[in-house]
């Protein structure tokens, strides 16, 4: 590449004229390692020096610049250019040098080559050595041989025969070669330079210098230039013209480089093969790919792919890719198109055989235009749904299109559109809406195009992309209104889910779908119907029964085993058809798990319908999230905290490989519940570490800014941040108010706030949410939210009145599953008793309050119910002061009542009520013995005396 393609070098034979040497941008250092052996030779030693490096780097360049240089010192300059035309014969570079030394006016020595292979071989090489030997009596001699590695074997052995006769004289030779060549001759390089030569390896230039070759200044630019041709000068010389306003580095080649590349490794056996498909190949060369592609025996491969990675064509990995982009666009260029194409489209058959991702598969389908490759539209279609996903829609949008130029029934065409309408929705939103149009120009059969529309509602998560669904399928069930309500009726249940879902005001109105529920026969259509029946009374809050019955009757087919003829994967007449598609559907998820997490035969019901063989539609959500997470959400209404946040655990991190933890609704009410969980678990700054990972502006569906909001109050009150904990949760409430979700067990906003409001002294307005949520509660009939309404009446009111609130939460919440709440309601009325003075009562149930709580892995509760024990069993041991055996708590409100306070005075103080002062003074009559507050004052100073006595 050195000097075919830049071949301005010195005439072979000629000296090299004194004039100033060309200055080689970036190459300054080689230059001096090279001119420093100068002084050396002028003191008359010998010395040598090898310039290696790849094909282009710039030897030829810097043999010449270092010749130069020599002849301004005062050299006697010979050079001369191996090549691989002339390798075979004999003498070519001895006659370039011989010729170079003639001294004028001295009549010319016989030609050496002459003397080749003749009897007096001895005589030839003895010939050679006398005419550098002469040359060097008139001066220092620099001998600059040019592609050794082509030279012929004849010359080889004349300088190897030159090199060890030459030690006492004043000679430098300089020889360069391309890095790796293969050695075919009978002399080593070390023979003709001997054992110690200054050896420079030249490698790609800086940025500086690529800057200077382009002409261009400093920057991004020449630093993408440099990288594309891995600074090699000569690739840096070709791209220049090519490098138009706006053009991108990577994506230039040319044909003359790729031409001269191709020729230049003709020479070795299947090379020109292999180098081709590495050419197509790309990134996803590998070795089996690339004997496969070239047609090449494994054996002649490897040999193959040898010479390439010595000749630093290709890179020395696991993945034998060409070296620099501008190579592999330089080889493809000089590829003819049909060629290319077919090569692309065999390269994507390889690759899909070997198991590779569907985007290097669509990749190579891409190049390959005009082939027609039908298997080709489900990897397109697969490649363009996690290129959106992943933030590249104009790249999906290629992928859609080169599907589109492949032959496609109307159903398969109809399905390529959407795709294509939501992947130019990223950035052109008037051109999504023609495709949309153009899709549902083009439905044929009812029941596909239906499908399909249901289809594009699951695999769209939300937010505007959510918008472009809706639109889409309104459109395409107009299209469908003829045949019918079982016809129509699945696809408008999914929109109606899809927008009740994707909307931040209260839903659209159920009645307008209930009207169509009289006619309906299919069965499918049926367990649409039960599906919103369930909704409808979870959004209403009115009754857990019918919701739970309702749910029910939509799990009562999905899941079962597909009908003869039918799919075990797709079902397209029906939304919740043979896999439940309708549980997968992010807003009906959320609400059904939070209905049934009491309910462990339906959990187990929903699992196994959510637990399906397929991807799911939605790319962000693994396969199997749903079941694992829907198991999680029952793990934690359970009580058993530590294996739910296993289960949160391992779902967010594949959520994290997806990147849907911060985006699709699903990843975050996984995060969500995650945060909850850590919250009882008291792994505070854990979830204060994920919480802060989340996006809350950009979060605002149900499922993503309210549970956030909800899970970050929980948080915040948890840990001190109390005041905005509360607002936290307020907002949490307003926004499920303005979404009409009047559904208690969603998120228990109301408890939290009722006691973020105590805690700030907000009585009235703790009041206020206890009576809301214990009226909620009780219309919605479930243990849970009623248990825990109840548990949080009980700290807003007094006395016997929190008592039997207390009472009847823990009676109303052994009857459910949910021990925590359960340890919760035990450790406030365990509490309660304690003030009351009931230490007996409140021991035993701390006791189980503490045992639960710890059973639950919930630490903060488990800390303070063992705190509110040990005072307990502490305040039935007597004080240690009196004979008469009153309780520490009766001794000081004794004491308080002596010195004249009043019972509201002693209550205030001590942070009990009225009616506990009450009880612990008449216990204190009783043991003193007295009957009343009149004779506390000697009574207690009686018993004072008493025991100072003993």
């Amino acid at each position: 590449m050195d000097t075919e393609v830049n071949p301005e070098h010195p005439v072979s034979g000629a000296s090299v004229p004194k004039r100033p040497a060309p200055r080689l941008p970036g190459r300054e250092p080689e230059l001096s390692r090279l001119t420093s052996l100068f002084p050396v030779v002028l003191d008359g030693a010998a010395a040598s020096a090898v310039l290696a490096g790849e094909f282009g780097m710039g030897k030829s360049a810097t043999l010449r610049t270092t010749a130069a240089l020599a002849s301004d010192a005062g050299f006697t300059v010979a050079t001369a250019t191996g090549s691989r035309l002339e390798s075979h014969l004999p003498g070519g570079i001895v006659r370039q040098l011989a010729d170079a030394l003639e001294e004028p006016g001295v009549p010319p020595r016989p030609p050496v080559a002459e003397l080749c292979g003749t009897a007096g071989e001895s005589e030839a090489l003895d010939l050679f050595f006398r005419v550098v030997r002469d040359a060097t009596e008139r001066g220092p001699l620099f001998l600059g041989i040019d592609n050794i590695h082509l030279a012929d074997a004849w010359s080889m052995r004349c300088l190897a025969y030159l090199r060890n006769r030459v030690l006492d004289l004043p000679v430098l030779l300089a020889l360069t070669s391309v890095i790796g060549y293969p050695q075919h001759r009978e002399v080593a390089l070390l023979d003709m330079v001997g054992s110690t030569p200054l050896t420079i390896t030249l490698t790609g230039l800086g940025d500086a210098a690529a800057a200077e070759i382009l002409g261009l200044a400093p920057g991004e630019l020449a630093s993408a230039c440099r990288e594309a041709t891995g600074g090699n000068p000569v690739l840096l010389q070709a791209l220049r013209p090519r490098l138009l306003p706006g053009a991108d580095p990577h994506e230039l080649g040319s044909s003359l480089i790729g031409q001269v590349l191709t020729t230049r490794v003709q020479e070795f056996p299947h090379t020109p093969a292999i180098l081709h498909a590495a050419a197509i190949l790309g990134e996803d060369a590998g070795f089996d790919l690339l004997a496969r592609l070239a047609g090449v025996d494994e054996l002649d491969a490897l040999q193959a792919i040898d010479t390439l990675v010595r000749l630093h064509v290709l890179n020395n990995s696991d993945q034998p890719t060409l070296t620099y982009s501008f190579v592999r666009n330089s080889l493809l260029k000089d590829m003819p198109q049909t060629t290319r194409a077919v090569n692309h489209s065999r390269a994507a058959k390889l690759l899909t055989e070997a198991g590779a991702p569907p985007e290097r598969v669509a990749a190579h389908l891409l190049e390959a235009t005009s082939i027609r490759i039908p298997w080709a539209v489900d990897v397109l279609r697969l490649s363009a749904r996690d290129a959106v996903f992943s933030g590249r829609a104009e790249l999906a949008a290629r992928h859609l299109r080169r599907a589109l130029e492949e032959r496609l029934t109307s159903g398969r065409r109809m399905a390529v559109l959407l795709q294509l309408a939501h992947a130019e929705f990223q950035f052109d939103p008037p051109g999504a809406a023609k495709r949309v149009r153009e899709a549902v120009d083009t439905v044929g059969n009812r029941e596909t195009a239906a499908y399909i529309a249901t289809a594009m509602l699951l695999s769209l998560c939300g937010g505007q992309d959510a918008r472009l669904g809706i639109s889409a399928a309104g459109q395409i069930a107009a299209r469908l209104d003829a045949g019918g309500p079982d016809a129509v009726w699945p696809l408008l249940c999914m929109t109606y889910l899809a927008e009740a879902g994707s909307r931040l005001g209260p839903p659209p109105e159920f009645r307008d779908f209930e009207e169509q529920w009289a006619p309906l026969t299919d069965p499918a259509a049926q367990r649409s119907r039960s599906a919103l029946l369930a909704l409808d009374a979870v959004r209403s809050g009115e009754s857990a029964p019918d919701a739970v019955g309702h749910f029910a009757d939509a799990l009562s087919q999905a899941g079962a085993p597909p009908r003869a003829g039918g799919s075990a994967t797709r079902n397209p007449r029906g939304v919740v058809g043979d896999d439940g598609e309708l549980f997968e559907q992010h807003y009906f998820f959320t609400l059904a798990t939070a209905v049934l997490a009491d309910e462990p035969a339906h959990v187990d019901r929903l699992c196994r319908v959510l637990d399906v063989e397929r991807e799911p539609w939605d790319v962000h959500v693994p396969h199997g999230a749903l079941p694992t997470l829907a198991r999680g959400i029952a793990l934690q209404a359970s009580g058993d905290l530590q294996r739910a946040s296993v289960h949160f655990e391992s779902l967010l991190r594949r959520f994290d490989e997806r990147g849907g933890t911060t985006t699709c609704p699903v990843g975050v009410l996984c995060a969500a519940k995650l945060v909850e969980c850590w919250v009882d678990l008291g792994r505070f700054e854990a979830a204060t570490s994920l919480l802060d990972r989340m996006d809350f502006v950009a979060s605002q569906g149900l499922f993503t800014h309210t549970y956030l909001l909800y899970a970050r109050g929980r948080l915040r009150v948890a840990t001190g941040y109390t005041r905005f904990g509360f607002e936290d949760l307020l907002s949490c409430g307003r926004r499920l108010a303005h979404h009409g979700m009047r559904f208690p067990g969603f998120v228990p906003w109301r408890a939290h706030a009722a006691r973020a409001a105590l805690a700030l002294g907000q009585t009235d307005d703790a009041a206020r949410l206890a009576e809301e949520d214990i009226n909620a509660s009780a219309r919605w009939g479930a243990a849970r939210p009623l248990g825990t309404a109840l548990t949080t009446l009980g700290l807003v009111r007094e006395d016997d009145e929190a008592d039997r609130a207390l009472q009847k939460a823990i009676a109303t919440l052994r009857s459910s599953p949910a021990r925590l709440q359960l340890a919760t309601a035990l450790t406030e009325l365990g509490t309660l008793q304690a003030r009351h003075g009931q230490s007996e009562k409140a021991i035993e149930t701390l006791r189980q309050a503490v045992e639960l709580s710890e059973q639950c892995g919930a630490r903060p509760l488990a800390r303070r119910a063992a705190e509110e024990l040990r005072s307990s069993r502490r305040a039935l041991t007597p004080a240690k002061d009196n004979e008469h055996g009153l309780t520490r708590q009766e001794n000081r409100i004794a004491v308080m009542a002596a010195q004249g306070l009043t019972n509201r005075e002693i209550a205030t103080a001590l942070h009990l009520t009225r009616r506990t002062v009450e009880l612990h003074l008449s216990g204190a009559y009783r043991k003193l013995g007295i009957p009343g507050r009149a004779e506390l004052n000697g009574a207690l100073a009686k018993s004072s005396q008493r025991a100072d006595g003993r």
